[in-house]
């Protein structure tokens, strides 16, 4: 079968021939035909050392295709070497959830890749209540823009998106946009931090968690107490280390956690993919995204990582 396979990290990963899948008993050949490119792909793909045979490796994590009865499911977490990006993948079948009836392939593993992170995050590691006033960092992005909708939805009573320049605000569905370019973006971010920030959505981290953390900590300490604040990490496309003060954390209601697998079960997540899907489909959420062939993986590969592919091994170039 046709795969993206990567023998060299560094080279990143290159269409050829892969050995054929097989099925042991709880495990499910699936034929894949919708496959994301997201930040965890890439940085999974980088972190893998090369095979020791030479033959590498297929790369990926998640997407959608067609079990042996002919259903489309969703899967996560391929059975190694074999992942995602390939025509073929090895899952164990407790890995699958079933794609809901009407819902495209593409358009399921572009809301699943857009918007799982946000939408576990706010039903298992922090569930929102009503009303709650939800911040997005990256809201710009794929995963961020959908997690507007996803805040929405479940019950946000307001959302503040966060962008580093203004043309990234336009068609952002939010109440409040906040451009970090902006002269005035520290005191617009101290008024809505002064207002009131129940959950903190963060798929960047880096210079502009630094930023938005130094702000929602400043003035703080009220003898009465400050209100509580879930500061939930998503992402770390801006970098992986944040300096912070301990007296900042100290004086403030800052609760600063983890969102992903491992910070919640595999099964959690794997379940919340079901119930995305359906909340996708019956809201019309339909999170941009550019189809291309497995064929050309080594070029979409080098490609920005701010436009989400959807690898479709049938799709001919």
């Amino acid at each position: 079968m046709k795969a993206a396979i990567i023998t060299s990290p560094e080279a990143g990963p290159r269409y050829g021939d892969f050995k054929e899948p097989e099925a042991a008993e709880g495990e499910a050949v699936i034929s894949v035909t919708a496959a994301p490119i997201s930040p965890i792909v890439r940085t999974r793909a980088a972190m893998k050392p090369a095979s020791d045979d030479g033959k590498g490796f297929v790369v990926g994590v998640d997407g959608v295709g067609k079990d042996a009865s002919g259903r489309y499911v969703y899967f996560l977490f391929p059975k190694a070497p074999f992942d995602a990006l390939a025509e073929r993948t090895l899952v164990p079948a407790a890995m699958t959830v079933p794609v809901p009836d009407g819902l495209s392939d593409i358009r399921a593993a572009a809301i699943a890749t857009a918007g799982l992170a946000s939408w576990d995050a706010l039903t298992r590691r922090v569930p929102i209540k009503s009303g709650q006033t939800v911040l997005v960092t990256g809201a710009n992005g794929a995963a961020g823009r959908l997690a507007l909708n996803v805040a929405r939805h479940l019950g946000a009573g307001r959302t503040i998106a966060v962008v580093r320049s203004a043309d990234k605000l336009d068609g952002l569905a939010a109440d409040t946009g906040i451009a970090l370019d902006a002269r005035d973006a520290d005191d617009a971010l101290k008024a809505v931090f002064d207002v009131g920030v129940d959950v903190v959505l963060d798929f960047v981290w880096g210079s502009v968690a630094e930023r938005v953390l130094t702000v929602a900590m400043a003035g703080r300490g009220s003898p009465a107490g400050e209100p509580r604040c879930s500061y939930l990490v998503l992402g770390t496309l801006g970098g992986t280390t944040v300096p912070l003060s301990g007296y900042g954390l100290q004086s403030s209601g800052l609760d600063i956690l983890g969102a992903g697998i491992g910070s919640v079960p595999v099964r959690d997540y794997l379940a919340s993919a079901g119930e995305l899907m359906a909340a996708a489909q019956e809201a019309g959420w339909t999170p941009p995204c550019e189809v291309v062939p497995l064929a050309d993986i080594a070029s979409v590969w080098k490609r920005s990582g701010e436009v989400r592919y959807i690898i479709h091994p049938d799709v001919t170039g």
